[in-house]
């Protein structure tokens, strides 16, 4: 078993905790740690709970951090080093025989009724060390090797908690429970299983940093920030979670959009006024003067592939425009998957967007044969049906991986777009190293328009607040 003892004691572990969470993208400042430290002085470390919150009250400023936090402090401050201990013993058959595992999956079923958290992380620890091994099973045998494995799937499969649900319920029933009573406690049974799997993979974690070193058990155990998350590799949950940070990161964007205006105020210098302004201080141009900067707002037109994958990436740009819309005098949205059509109104000020990209596929008219992408016809169709759209004061802004699925780009619709327009840029989610491969028309695009990499929220935010209107 691999231990680290922290150098220079408790104030070089904190300094090893902040520098692991700087590692893994939340920001921590000196001010911060030394906050961290003075929480340290003041609150008992046997006091796990309370000793965790004044850690996460003094280092963390933003939301979307709490689970990098929880998930590394969890291997900086383990709850325990070594085996399992505690007043919970494995049930066997016989001294020494192998685990009993039907009457393990009874302790638990008691301890689930009862809601006994402390006790439910015993049984945990208990169960990890003896079935949480690879290759053990409910016989016991264990193999040779003085190194375990660890593995929270193995002990899981082996106790499933989830077929308890039932037996939990017929013990808690009572005859006046009525059909919303029932699925309120279904609910919080439900909860504590799903906790219970946690703490198991949660001394998998602790007993596995103990063997490998934290720090190489930080690089695939800690989790991203949803800031991190790259759009097309990104699940369900994932996305559900970007969505949610979609207005703290445009209000993010606002108010460094209001700095970047209030130092941009002064506009070029007017040296009529300077030359003017001189004559009482004969003729040193002691004080400048500068013409007034009168920045209109742009429109806005967005075009974006709304197919497979992309959607996601999509949706959340959208998301973040729709959250940033102010910033532009108009916002007209374009779909398209091989055809092009109009959605603005979908994305409306006051519109339900919970759905929008369902609506968006239900209601647009977007595929014409096969329904895959084809960016060069829809480029045209755009061009002839609202090519208007596009006028000197436009801001075009494409979104999508720019995948032709070998068909012909358009670029010639793509320049006559671009020449008309203000500015224009395209935002693709893939990661630059692909671009140009395989059916990617990236690079042949890239040579018409600005094309910026935006695989997470976090280089979005970038670029958009770098195309933002000052």
């Amino acid at each position: 078993m691999t231990v680290e003892a922290p150098e220079h004691g408790i104030p070089g572990h904190l300094v090893a905790f902040v520098g692991a969470l700087r590692t893994h993208g939340v920001a921590v400042g000196p001010g911060e740690t030394v906050d961290a430290a003075e929480v340290i002085t003041a609150l008992d470390l046997l006091r796990r709970t309370e000793f965790r919150e004044g850690l996460a009250a003094a280092l963390l400023r933003r939301s979307g951090q709490r689970q990098v936090f929880d998930t590394l402090f969890d291997l900086y401050f383990p709850p325990a080093l070594g085996a399992a201990t505690g007043s919970i013993e494995v049930p066997r058959d016989g001294e020494g025989g192998p685990v009993d595992v039907d009457r393990l999956r009874d302790l638990l079923a008691d301890l689930l009724r009862d809601g006994d958290e402390e006790r439910l992380r015993e049984l945990a620890r208990a169960a990890v060390d003896a079935l949480g091994t690879s290759g053990a099973t409910g016989t016991g045998v264990q193999g040779m090797n003085t190194q375990p494995s660890w593995s929270a799937y193995q002990a899981l499969r082996l106790m499933s908690p989830e077929t308890l649900l039932a037996q939990i319920m017929a013990a808690l029933s009572q005859p006046e429970d009525d059909a919303f009573t029932d699925e309120v406690r279904r609910r919080e049974i439900r909860d504590r299983i799903a906790r219970f799997r946690q703490l198991v993979q949660d001394e998998v974690r602790r007993r596995t940093a103990e063997q490998r070193g934290r720090d190489q058990v930080a690089k695939t155990a800690v989790p991203k920030q949803a800031e991190q998350v790259e759009f097309l590799s990104a699940y369900a949950e994932q996305l559900a979670q970007l969505r949610r940070t979609v207005h703290p990161l445009a209000r993010r964007l606002a108010a460094r959009l209001a700095v970047r205006r209030k130092h941009a105020k002064r506009g070029q210098l007017d040296m009529r006024r300077t030359l003017r302004r001189s004559m009482s201080t004969g003729g040193v141009p002691m004080k400048p003067a500068y013409r007034t900067r009168r920045p209109g707002r742009p429109e806005l037109v967005i075009l974006c592939d709304v197919s497979g994958s992309v959607a996601g990436f999509s949706h959340f740009t959208l998301l973040l425009v729709q959250a940033l819309r102010e910033q532009f005098s108009k916002v007209r949205v374009f779909a398209f998957v091989e055809k092009t059509d109009e959605v603005t109104h979908l994305f409306e000020p006051g519109a339900e967007l919970s759905g929008v990209m369902q609506r968006v596929l239900r209601e647009a008219d977007l595929t014409a044969f096969d329904g895959h992408s084809d960016y060069g016809h829809a480029l045209g169709s755009f061009a002839e049906h609202w090519g208007e759209a596009i006028t000197s004061k436009t801001s075009l802004l494409i979104l999508g991986d720019a995948r032709t699925n070998y068909r012909d780009p358009n670029l010639t619709a793509l320049r006559r777009m671009i020449g008309v327009a203000r500015h224009a840029h395209w935002l693709n989610p893939e990661p630059r190293r692909q671009w140009g491969t395989g059916d990617s028309a990236a690079t042949r695009y890239a040579d018409v328009i600005p094309m910026h990499e935006c695989r997470t929220a976090g280089q979005l935010a970038d670029v958009v607040e770098a195309l933002l209107p000052v």
